[in-house]
């Protein structure tokens, strides 16, 4: 006979606090003033990759975003994300249909959200104009991705280099 399970339950009201302390709302809109970054990235990544991108999105108030469960059991990816956090402070959250309205077709995908973005309604979900954020999507840490975006774009520099200065603090 199978047995459940052992160990802390996950709190899912724990979680979503989290969320809206990094200023994400479920439904993707921004809460609070600043840039914000998303990273897209998957469980499938190496386990190496997503320790920097979770130690540098804790640094930067990031919030790293699953397209969805782990082999499609929520107790799977649970144990998998608290095993990738540890103690952590890093915004995770599961959001496929984020992976669509900014056109995330790989991974890990870097989405700067610049100041003052507001999600708008669209048919079944919300959008984010295009003119309001810059994204660079490959295999690299998050210092490296702003460091890109500062340099190349001109439009999200400032943003940029708000989420650098964090990073190096």
């Amino acid at each position: 006979m199978p047995k459940p399970l052992q160990g802390a339950p996950v709190d899912v009201a724990s979680v979503a606090r989290g969320f809206e302390a990094a200023g994400i709302s479920a439904d993707g809109r921004v809460l609070e003033h600043g840039p914000q970054l998303l990273v897209f990235v998957s469980l499938a990544m190496p386990e190496g990759a997503l320790r920097k991108l979770i130690e540098q999105g804790e640094r930067t108030r990031a919030v790293l975003v699953l397209r969805g469960l782990k082999d499609g059991s929520m107790v799977k990816t649970a144990l998998a994300v608290r095993q990738l956090l540890g103690e952590r402070k890093t915004a995770l959250q599961i959001d496929p249909q984020g992976f669509d309205r900014f056109g995330v077709s790989q991974v890990p995908t870097f989405v700067l959200l610049r100041d003052g973005t507001q999600a708008q309604s669209c048919a079944d979900a919300s959008c984010v104009p295009v003119s309001s954020y810059v994204t660079l999507a490959g295999d690299v840490t998050i210092a490296y991705a702003l460091e890109w975006i500062e340099t190349h774009s001109s439009s999200a520099q400032r943003e940029a280099q708000v989420l650098l200065q964090r990073l190096r603090e």
